[in-house]
């Protein structure tokens, strides 16, 4: 096997060679000279074009007819009770449970009163012996005013039996006063519903003890959902508009997309030291029986808007020394001279 010897270049080819290779980097370095001087160009022309001051325009726009508040709101009913025994004793039976529609006076339990029924029986005995005692004096004393009329005897016998009788009866006008009393506690051995309404609370059963007042546990709580009160705090800055009369929507969770129509009715006339609020109240019709109390919702209020204010985003606002001004465009486009606002307005 022969080895041939490798070929070299001739000088013209060599030199040929070495032009090629440097006019090909002759290039490359003319490419990026070029490349750096074009940027160095586009970011003198960008730094000249961020050195003119340019802002956005904002359109001012007047004032609404009606102004937007949306609050918070607590429903409660219009009327609710809670119900405590008027009479020591035991429960006897109950006849509503909690959601029963109740009308007035109906009977919601009963109670077993032991105690006030052996009360109730010694009083009318001691009312009957008292009586018994007063008609004895009463006849006496009839009679021994006939004997003075015919001078059989004094006159101050005549007296005492007069007064005695007297004193029965007293006697017997405080017994009839104290079985009264009684009788009248008898009747709170049925507890009654004190209006038309709904009951929503039953906290006791059958064989409980009922410890009479409020310091016993309440046993029923009836409430009047035929129209429901809608407590809302407004802030001070609104109050000036709220007046009886105002109308308002409301929403709930439970019933998405859908508005119920409020009136406000009064307010508390005092704003609230520590939420700078004031609480007002507002009344719905409840005629379906779909609104609740201890519910929470969104109150939306319809104030009337002041036609002249005029409305601007908060970023038109320029916060200086002596309070705010909005900077205004004039002639040829450039910013002309800043109007100051009066403090307390924006929007």
């Amino acid at each position: 096997m022969s080895s041939q010897p490798p070929k070299t270049l001739s000088p013209r080819q060599l030199l040929l060679v070495g032009i090629i290779a440097l006019i090909a980097a002759g290039g490359i370095a003319a490419n990026g000279l070029i490349g750096r001087a074009r940027n160095t160009q586009d970011l003198v022309q960008w730094t000249k074009a961020q050195a003119i001051p340019t802002v956005a325009l904002a359109k001012l726009a007047s004032g609404d007819a009606e102004q937007k508040l949306i609050l918070p709101g607590n429903l409660q009913p219009y009327s609710k009770a809670t119900i405590y025994a008027r009479v020591n004793g035991y429960l006897k039976s109950w006849n509503k449970d909690i959601g029963a529609s109740v009308k007035t006076g109906e009977v919601l339990a009963s109670i077993e009163a032991p105690d006030l029924d052996q009360q109730l029986a010694q009083a009318r005995a001691t009312l009957a012996s008292a009586k018994a005692n007063y008609d004895i004096a009463a006849v006496t004393a009839e009679r021994t005013s006939t004997l003075v009329q015919k001078q059989v005897t004094s006159q101050r016998i005549g007296d005492q039996t007069a007064a005695d009788a007297e004193a029965k009866k007293a006697i017997m006008d405080a017994s009839a006063a104290y079985v009264g009393q009684l009788e009248a506690m008898q009747s709170f051995k049925q507890i009654t519903a004190p209006f038309d309404g709904v009951v929503t609370a039953r906290n006791t059963d059958i064989g409980a003890l009922i410890n009479s007042g409020s310091a016993g546990q309440p046993l029923f709580e009836v409430a009047d959902l035929h129209r429901v009160r809608i407590y809302v705090q407004v802030p001070q800055a609104f109050t000036a508009d709220l007046r009886p009369g105002l109308k308002a929507t409301f929403e709930m969770p439970q019933y998405p997309g859908q508005k119920f129509d409020a009136t406000l009715v009064t307010t508390s006339n005092a704003v609230n030291e520590t939420s700078r609020s004031m609480l007002v109240e507002l009344q719905a019709d409840n005629p379906d029986g779909k609104l609740f109390g201890g519910t929470c919702c969104r109150v939306d209020f319809q104030i009337p808007g002041d036609p002249n204010m005029v409305r601007m985003p908060a970023t038109a606002l320029m916060p200086v020394n002596r309070g705010v001004q909005v900077a205004v465009v004039g002639d040829g486009n450039r910013r002309g001279e800043s109007w100051p606002l009066p403090a307390g307005s924006g929007d």
